[in-house]
């Protein structure tokens, strides 16, 4: 009989629970993964919605990804669940800002100058931000916001709010005037300013749990690893006494059961996704289209993604006033907006309006400065939201499965 005290086991199938599984078993470590859901992917995942299989949220993938991206491609991923562009950001009021074919940093630096529907001078103070940011290497003060940063460098006009407050509000989940300035920086280090492909859009065109975590489950059971869906733990003693080691990879909300020292007071942060099936010969001009005024941020053609015909995900992220919208309030505004930026469309086939209430902990200063590491020999936490330079992202939550897996490969420490 196999001797249990060698696995490993991961709490959470997510992204960062799938994560370090793949790191575990590419090193010929047994893994056990424990997911309370019934499908893998954590808050990125497939849902069942009335009968209708639909991703919990609208996720969107960029090419500085570099940690998610190379696990991706481990556990063969095809290439074509992802339809790559390169960086353009296509408003439905005429506003577009395309990053050009040159070398970084001169195609973000491009990109600025020939962006529609801005003054010639706020083109060039786009252009000094950019090169402040780069001259500093992207380290701006600790106690800033990103609406406090906009603000000292004119960015806060007409290209905040196409360009900086919903890039703000996409990579962070976190409004502009509470969200960590430093945060911000990285990803714009990371991406705008990085290699010409670090910033390419990578649009899923697979389901959530597809694009990832269910590949990872695959390469984990072909290297003797077990997946249990609808497992709940809440004995985190008991699991450290059947295992060797134990990674916590679970939302920060579900602590309380397992590292109450670590289930903190966090502030959250909501995303709603309403979908609307039109008849199949609606679509958008572009696959990702943003809407300037109102609630939607960006709508994205399911059909030019997924092959859902007339279906369009419309995406509000961070807090705001549609929280105190009922359902099909929320949907109904959805349409219009939808419609009014068209110029008019049939009323809906059928709609259905998702809100992750907690989908992220608020990308905020304090957050960020919060010391979560652990003190419990053999037990090691992955997640989002304990990546200390990066958003609370997909790549943030692979990034830290990774470290969480690292750690645990490690031989302990012996006493001198």
């Amino acid at each position: 009989m196999e001797n249990l005290d060698q696995r490993v086991a991961v709490i959470g199938a997510g992204y960062a629970g799938m994560a370090a599984a793949v790191t575990l078993a590419q090193e010929g470590v047994r893994v056990t993964v424990l997911e309370a859901g019934p499908v893998p992917g954590g808050r990125a995942r497939r849902i069942s919605s009335e009968g209708r299989e639909l991703d919990n949220g609208q996720h969107i993938l960029i090419g500085a990804y570099g940690e998610l991206l190379r696990l991706m491609r481990l556990v063969a991923v095809p290439a074509q669940a992802l339809l790559r562009l390169p960086l353009e950001l296509r408003y439905a009021d005429g506003f577009a800002f395309r990053s050009l074919w040159l070398p970084a940093p001169l195609g973000l630096l491009g990109g600025l100058l020939f962006a529609s529907k801005l003054t010639l001078a706020e083109r060039w103070d786009a252009v000094r931000f950019m090169g402040f940011l780069q001259k500093n290497d992207f380290h701006v003060e600790q106690t800033l916001t990103v609406l406090d940063l906009l603000q000292r460098h004119r960015q806060n006009g007409t290209i905040g709010h196409y360009l900086w407050r919903p890039l703000c509000v996409s990579a962070l989940n976190t409004p502009p005037e509470l969200a960590s300035a430093q945060v911000f920086a990285n990803v714009l280090r990371d991406s705008l300013a990085g290699e010409r492909e670090a910033s390419d859009l990578l649009l899923p065109r697979v389901d959530l749990s597809r694009l990832f975590p269910e590949p990872a489950c695959e390469f984990v059971a072909r290297r003797g690893g077990e997946i249990r869906t609808g497992a709940l733990v809440r004995d985190l003693a008991a699991m450290r006494r059947k295992f060797r080691a134990v990674i916590v990879a679970v939302g920060p909300h579900q602590l309380k059961a397992l590292l109450p020292e670590l289930a903190g007071n966090y502030q959250y942060q909501p995303i709603y996704t309403c979908y609307l099936q039109y008849p199949a010969s609606v679509r958008l001009p572009f696959p990702m289209l943003g809407l300037a005024e109102g609630l939607v941020q960006w709508a994205f053609d399911r059909g030019a993604l997924t092959g859902e015909r007339g279906r369009i995900a419309c995406v509000i992220s961070a807090q705001g006033d549609h929280q105190q919208l009922q359902r099909d309030e929320l949907a109904a505004a959805c349409h219009r907006e939808l419609a009014r930026a068209l110029g008019g469309l049939p009323d809906p086939e059928w709609s259905c309006v998702i809100a992750e209430k907690r989908a992220t902990v608020a990308c905020t200063r304090e957050m960020k400065s919060l010391n979560l590491r652990m003190k419990i020999e053999g037990v090691y936490l992955a997640g989002d939201y304990t990546d200390p330079d990066y958003p609370p992202t997909l790549e943030a939550a692979v990034r830290s499965g990774v470290r969480a897996a690292q750690l645990a490969l490690a031989p302990p420490c012996t006493a001198s």
